[in-house]
C-alpha cells in the first residue's frame, strides 16, 4: 500500500474501529454521522484494498474476521491517543466545544434533564448535546454514549460514575384507593392490595422496606410479593395510574413529585422506607478514560448542579 492509498485508508481503518465497538453498520454510521450505505461502500472499498474480508455479516450481526480483530487491536490505541490529543487541545481553546452524547432515564430527562438544557447551552454556545430518553441499560461504548444518567448501585471497573444527588423511592396511592380498599398498616398488608409495578425482567415482583426502630441495633426488614393491574417501564404512567385511584404505586422520588400539585397522591405507610428498588443515588456514568474531555465535564457539573437540588413535594 502506497502512503497516498495509507493516508486514503486511515479515516476507514478508524471506522473499522467503530465497527468492532458498535457491531452494528447502522450505529457506526449513526456514530461517525454519515449513511449506512456509505459505511457499507467504504468497508467494501477496504476489504479490496487489503486483500481480505474484514468482518462477517449476518442478518442480525457483524462481526470481525481474525484479520479484521488483529488489524483493529493493532490500530484501535493510536486512533484513542489521536481522539485525546484532539480533546485535548480543543480544551485549550477555553470554552467547551463539540457534540455530548447523553442518555437518561424517560421520566428523569423529561421532567428535570430537558428544562435544564436551554442554561447549559447558553452556558456554553459551542457545546452540542444530543439527548436520549430510554429506561433501558445502554452499553455507552457500543452505541457511543458519553455519558449516562442512571440508578446504580455498582459501575464496572472500565467506567467512571460521579454521584449527582440522592434520591429515594417513595409509595404513593390516592386518597379515593386508600377510602376505597383501606390504608395498609404494615408491608405484608399490600399483598392484598392492587400494586402498580415498574416493569423489570426476573421473577415473582416483590417490594422490600426498611424500619428502624429507636431502640433496635438493626433495622427490621420485611420483603413482600406484590401484583396489580398495571405493569409499565415507565414511572409516570404508574404515577398517573396511581393518581387515578388505580392502586398503590412505588416510584422514583424525581418523578412521584414533578408536575404533582394537581395530583392528588399521599404517602403510604410513611414508616418504612423503601429499599433494593429503584437505588438511593443518580449517578453520571462514562466510560473510563485517562482525561475526562471538558465538554463532558461541563455537562456532568451543570447536572449535578441542577439535581442536587432535590426533589420535593408541592407545598
Amino acid at each position: 500500500m502506497s502512503t497516498r492509498d495509507f493516508e486514503a485508508a486511515l479515516p476507514d481503518l478508524h471506522m473499522l474501529t467503530v465497527i468492532a465497538e458498535t457491531r452494528s453498520l447502522t450505529q457506526t454510521a449513526r456514530r461517525l454521522g454519515i449513511a449506512k450505505s456509505s459505511v457499507s461502500v467504504r468497508l467494501k472499498g477496504l476489504e479490496r484494498a487489503l486483500g481480505v474480508p474484514l468482518v462477517r455479516r449476518t442478518t442480525r450481526s457483524i462481526t470481525l474476521t481474525p484479520a479484521g480483530q488483529q488489524l483493529v487491536e493493532e490500530t484501535r490505541a493510536s486512533f484513542a491517543h489521536i481522539e485525546q490529543g484532539i480533546a485535548g487541545v480543543r480544551d485549550l481553546a477555553g470554552a467547551p466545544r463539540g457534540l455530548v452524547r447523553l442518555t437518561a432515564p424517560v421520566a428523569l430527562g423529561r421532567q428535570h434533564i430537558a428544562p435544564a438544557i436551554p442554561q447549559l447551552l447558553q452556558r456554553y454556545p459551542e457545546l452540542r448535546l444530543e439527548l436520549d430518553l430510554n429506561d433501558r441499560f445502554v452499553n455507552l461504548t457500543q452505541e457511543g454514549f458519553d455519558v449516562a444518567v442512571r440508578h446504580a448501585s455498582r459501575v464496572p471497573d472500565s467506567h467512571v460514575a460521579t454521584v449527582l444527588c440522592e434520591t429515594r423511592s417513595l409509595l404513593l396511592a390516592s386518597p379515593e384507593y386508600l377510602a376505597r380498599r383501606g390504608t395498609p398498616q404494615h408491608p405484608g398488608d399490600l399483598a392484598r392490595h392492587d400494586c402498580l409495578l415498574y416493569l423489570r425482567d426476573g421473577g415473582a415482583p416483590s417490594w422490600s422496606f426498611e424500619r428502624r426502630e429507636r431502640r433496635a441495633k438493626a433495622a427490621e426488614r420485611v420483603s413482600v410479593p406484590v401484583r396489580g393491574p398495571l405493569r409499565a417501564n415507565n414511572s409516570e404512567v404508574l404515577r398517573e395510574a396511581a393518581a387515578a385511584g388505580m392502586g398503590v404505586g412505588m416510584l422514583p422520588d424525581f418523578s412521584a413529585w414533578s408536575g404533582a400539585e394537581s395530583l392528588p397522591l399521599v404517602p403510604v405507610l410513611p414508616q418504612w422506607r423503601p429499599v433494593g428498588f429503584f437505588g438511593e443515588r443518580l449517578q453520571a456514568i462514562r466510560p473510563w478514560s485517562p482525561r475526562t474531555p471538558r465538554a463532558v465535564q461541563c455537562v456532568i457539573d451543570h447536572l449535578r448542579e441542577v439535581l442536587s437540588r432535590g426533589f420535593s413535594p408541592p407545598l
